[in-house]
C-alpha cells in the first residue's frame, strides 16, 4: 500500500471519529436541555391519566346514584300500589258470599303486605347505597378538582420550560440530523445502539486522565497511543463506548 493511500485512509478514519464525536457533543447538549425538564413530562402524563380516571369515576358514580334514585322512586310507587290493592281487598271482604272467597282475599292481602315489606327492605338498602355513593361522589369531586389544579400547574410549568428551550433544542436537532447524515449507516446504527444502552446517553467519550470518559476504567498506555493516532475506531473494553483523544479535537470540545 502506498504512503498516499495509507494517509488517505487514516484521514478518512479521523474524519469519521471527528464526525462521531461532534454528533455526540450535539446530542449531549440536547440531553441536557431535556434533563432541565426533569420528570415533568412524565408527571404531566400521569396526572392526565389520573384526571381522566377521576372523570370516568365521577361519571360512573353519578349514573349509579341516578339509577338508585330511580329504583327508590319505583319502590315508593310500588308500595303505594300495594297499599291501594290492600284497601281494595278490604272493601271486597265485606261483600264476600262464602269463606272460600274470604280466604282468597285474605291471602291476596297477605301477599300485598309481604310485597310491601320486601319493597321497604329494598328501599332501605337503596337509601344506604345512595348515602355511600354520595360520599364517594363528593370525595371524587374533591380529588378531581385538586388533581385538575395540579395538572394545570404542572402543564404551565412544563410549557414555560419548553418555551425557554424549544428553539435551542430544535436548532440542535437540526444540527444532529445534519451531522448524522455525514456518518455511514453502519457506524451511525452502532452509535445509536451504544447510546441507547448507556444510562447517560454517551456513546463516544474522550480519554480523561488515562481513563474512559464513560465508565472511568483505566486505559492501557498502548491503547491510548492507538487512540491518539486516530488510525482506527477503538472502543472501551469495559463499556463498549467509542474512545477518542479529546486533545486532538479541542475545537469540538469547545462546543460542548
Amino acid at each position: 500500500m502506498s504512503a498516499k493511500i495509507k494517509e488517505k485512509i487514516d484521514a478518512s478514519v479521523e474524519g469519521k471519529i471527528r464526525n462521531l464525536y461532534e454528533l455526540q457533543l450535539i446530542d449531549s447538549r440536547i440531553d441536557r436541555l431535556r434533563t432541565i425538564r426533569g420528570e415533568l413530562p412524565l408527571e404531566v402524563s400521569d396526572l392526565e391519566d389520573t384526571v381522566a380516571g377521576l372523570q370516568t369515576r365521577l361519571t360512573n358514580v353519578t349514573e349509579e346514584v341516578a339509577e338508585l334514585e330511580n329504583f327508590l322512586n319505583e319502590k315508593k310507587q310500588a308500595i303505594k300500589d300495594f297499599q291501594a290493592n290492600i284497601k281494595k281487598y278490604q272493601a271486597q271482604q265485606g261483600k264476600v258470599r262464602n269463606n272460600r272467597e274470604y280466604d282468597a282475599i285474605t291471602k291476596e292481602m297477605e301477599f300485598q303486605n309481604l310485597e310491601i315489606q320486601l319493597a321497604e327492605k329494598r328501599t332501605k338498602e337503596a337509601k344506604a347505597n345512595i348515602i355511600i355513593k354520595a360520599e364517594l361522589l363528593e370525595k371524587s369531586k374533591i380529588d378531581f378538582e385538586e388533581r385538575s389544579k395540579d395538572l394545570k400547574a404542572k402543564k404551565s410549568e412544563l410549557d414555560e420550560i419548553i418555551a425557554e428551550t424549544e428553539k435551542e433544542e430544535q436548532d440542535l436537532i437540526k444540527q444532529s440530523d445534519k451531522s448524522s447524515a455525514s456518518i455511514d449507516e453502519r457506524l451511525l446504527n452502532a452509535y445509536k445502539r451504544i447510546r441507547q444502552n448507556s444510562r447517560n446517553g454517551l456513546a463516544v467519550v474522550a480519554v480523561e486522565r488515562d481513563a474512559c470518559g464513560g465508565c472511568y476504567n483505566k486505559i492501557p498506555p498502548q491503547r491510548q497511543l492507538d487512540i491518539r493516532l486516530n488510525k482506527k475506531i477503538i472502543v472501551c473494553e469495559h463499556c463498549g463506548r467509542v474512545l477518542v483523544d479529546g486533545m486532538l479535537i479541542p475545537d469540538l470540545i469547545e462546543k460542548a
